[in-house]
Formats: structure tokens, sequence, C-alpha cells
């Protein structure tokens, strides 16, 4: 298979899994679950979904601010501008090809910051660490909340998190063997790779050297609060959600989180997932999609709006450079 169709595979069916979710969902529900849906969604509280999208800006711009803290021990500096519209100009980018934000993200601050691009995708690498540890007090929260009922609904889903684990050792195990194999090598290829990854390491270690590591931790803290609660106001905006426990709607945050990588931006597979879970919790099922598909709305609606202006006013702003 040559790499052009590969590329085209990666990118397409994502995308047509999504789009094939959605059209399931809607051809698989009856006449007066769609209408009790378009309903829900219609007479949705305007003013929790407007607090949700600011929240959800506001995290994207502590994102972009903590990432500073990162850059400065290896020397380099970057405008608050050119930080923001590199993240949301990745958000939007992962929509087209899934997981090529980073990519992008570290690119677009070589271009118009002069930051190396190992060193920048390694700080990268770091932050995506710190937030995978919150990620896992979340869930670890959610456990202690509603442990019967998340580990009924992983068993009823036939999802075993054990198995989960296991995987994940081993394809950390596969990796260390992969590192330590090129690092003993002296094949010109491994050379190079070596050099990168050493610019990676040295992006990667900036989160130990940092001065001001209370306010990346603070920055880190109000980044995913503002998730959390930019997903909790939703259930304030449809009446079905709105006595709806913590518990659970911290469960479909954690359900979210992870769905929202498996197709191009989360399409089609978030709200089903989101509202699945609420509906396993005894959410009416044409509120619980509601809550899906607003959720995934107001997220997407941050995305499509900044980082459109991002990749249109990047240029503008550093034609300079």
């Amino acid at each position: 298979m040559n790499k052009k169709l590969t590329r085209i595979l990666k990118i397409s069916i994502p995308l047509l899994l999504g789009i094939f979710l959605i059209w399931y969902s809607l051809e698989s529900s009856t006449p007066q679950e769609r209408e009790n849906l378009w309903q829900s969604i219609r007479e949705a509280n305007k003013f929790w979904i407007l607090v949700s999208f600011l929240l959800g800006t506001l995290s994207h711009i502590s994102r972009a601010y903590r990432w500073k803290y990162m850059l400065e021990p290896m020397g380099y500096s970057s405008s608050l501008s050119n930080r923001f519209m590199a993240v949301m100009a990745a958000y939007l980018a992962n929509f087209g090809i899934p997981r090529s934000g980073e990519v992008l993200r570290a690119v677009t601050l070589t271009t118009y910051e002069d930051v190396p691009f190992e060193k920048g995708f390694g700080t990268i690498i770091s932050e995506r660490v710190a937030d995978l540890l919150i990620l896992m007090l979340i869930i670890g929260l959610a456990l202690i909340f509603q442990t019967n009922d998340l580990l009924a609904y992983l068993h009823n889903q036939n999802i075993n998190p054990l198995f989960t684990f296991f995987i994940f050792l081993g394809l950390v195990g596969i990796a260390i063997l992969g590192l330590n194999l090129i690092r003993r090598s002296n094949w010109l290829p491994f050379k190079k790779i070596k050099e990168l990854a050493k610019g990676l390491l040295d992006g990667m270690k900036s989160i130990l050297k940092m001065r001001q590591k209370w306010a990346f931790i603070l920055h880190t803290i109000f980044i995913w609060t503002a998730y959390l609660i930019m997903f909790f106001v939703i259930k304030l905006s449809i009446p079905e959600t709105t006595d709806t426990p913590i518990g659970i709607i911290m469960a479909a945050f954690v359900v979210g989180s992870f769905a929202v990588s498996a197709t191009n931006g989360g399409i089609g597979v978030y709200p089903l997932a989101v509202g699945g879970v609420l509906m396993f919790f005894g959410v009416e099922k044409h509120g619980a999609e509601a809550f899906g598909w607003i959720s995934w709305a107001t997220q997407t609606a941050v995305v499509l709006l900044f980082g459109g202006l991002s990749f249109i006013f990047l240029p503008l702003l550093n034609n300079r450079k």
C-alpha cells in the first residue's frame, strides 16, 4: 500500500466512522425520539451554553500562557498571541488529521518564534504527561463517587480496565526496548533518531527546570477545572439533566475525554459516548443525547472560531517573519 493511500485512509476512516455513527444513531431512533432530541437541543438554556463556551476559551488561553514556563528554561521567549494561535490551530488541525495538531503546534512556534521543532515538541509531550496525571486524578475521583455504577457500565460495555492497563504496560515495555536498541546502535538512521530524541528530551526535561513550578501547577489545575465546569454547566441547560449527581457527570466526562480522540474531533463518537453513560445511569434518552451533542458542539465551536481565526491571523500578524 503506497504512502499516499495510507495517509488518505488515516484521515478518512475516522471521519467516515464518525459520520456513520451519527447516521446510525438517528436511523435507529424512532421519529418521536428524534423529535424529543431536537426539542431538547432547541430549548436548552443558552446562558449556560455561553458560560461553557467562555470557560472553554479561558482554558485554552491558560494552556497557551502555561506553555511559556516550559520554553523559558531553554532560553526561548515567545508572545502569548502566537502561543494561543498555535494551540488553537493545532486543535483545529485535529479535525482534519487526528493527532496532527501537536506536530503543527511545534512547527508553528518554530516558524514564528524560532524555537527548534524537537525542543518545542518535547515541551508539548511534557505538557501531555502533566495533563494525563490530572486526568488520572479525575478518573480516581469519578471511581470514588460512582464506583459500583461505573464498574457496572464498563462490564456492560465489555470493557476490562485491567486488560487495558496491561496493554499500556506492554506498549511501554516495547518502547523501552526499542529506545535501548536505538541508543546502542551506530547505524546512521538511528544516529539521526538519537539527535532528534536528544532535542525532545531537552524539551521534556524543561518541566523539571522551571523557575515558576507553582504557576505551572496552578495553570494546569485551572485548565482542567475549567474543562470540568464547562462540561458540568451543560447539565444546567437541559431540564432532564439538571438534577444529575456530580459523580455521574464526572463519569461521563471521563468517557468523553477518551472518546474525543476516536474520530476527527470526536465527531459522532463523543456525543454518543457521553449520552450513553448518562442513559446508563437513568437519564432520559433525549436529554442524555442532547447533553452529549450540546457539550460537543460547544467545545467544537470554540475550536472552529478561534482555530479558524488563528490560521488567518498567524501569517498576517507575523508577516515580517
